[in-house]
């Protein structure tokens, strides 16, 4: 996170987000739409099948809510 991220996601978005959908260039665009407002891959990617088309899920955390969640668990 750099210093002049917020403490906060913008917008009332939730710290912890996951999307979900198609293996396709939306997916994609809509995961490096969050990591540019400042969110952090939580490690990799889920992919499985519905039986025609390739589902991915890929979980995101923000970076401050990370230390928040790691300091009242301690």
């Amino acid at each position: 996170m750099n210093a002049t991220s917020p403490s906060t996601p913008p917008d009332g978005m939730p710290v912890y987000r996951v999307l979900t959908g198609p293996d396709d260039a939306t997916f994609c665009h809509r995961v490096s739409e969050m990591l540019a407002l400042g969110y952090e891959l939580h490690s990799g990617p889920t992919v499985t099948s519905n039986g025609g088309h390739v589902i991915v899920a890929q979980a995101l955390l923000w970076p401050a809510g990370v230390g928040g969640a790691r300091a009242a668990g301690s």
